[in-house]
């Protein structure tokens, strides 16, 4: 039986800490496995992947939204 998730859900919201300072993000559960096995991956805490991924782009020339932010860098790192 496949365990892995039905790639059409609705978003989950969780909660994360980035800084020091608690914020939610919405993700497809989809997204959420993806960004444990990438956390898992570079032996750091899920929050802290948040957080490198929220200082790269707030350096970006438009930055997206933090959501859209994770989505892209899971699929340019290829993580799945």
């Amino acid at each position: 039986m496949n365990d892995r998730p039905k790639p059409y859900h609705p978003p989950v919201k969780r909660s994360v800490e980035i800084a020091g300072h608690k914020t939610s993000i919405s993700l497809e559960p989809l997204f959420w496995n993806m960004l444990k096995r990438a956390a898992e991956r570079e032996a750091i805490p899920l929050n802290a992947l948040v957080a490198k991924i929220d200082a790269e782009r707030i350096v970006s020339e438009t930055p997206p939204g933090l959501a859209s932010a994770i989505r892209i860098w899971l699929v340019v790192n290829s993580v799945g």
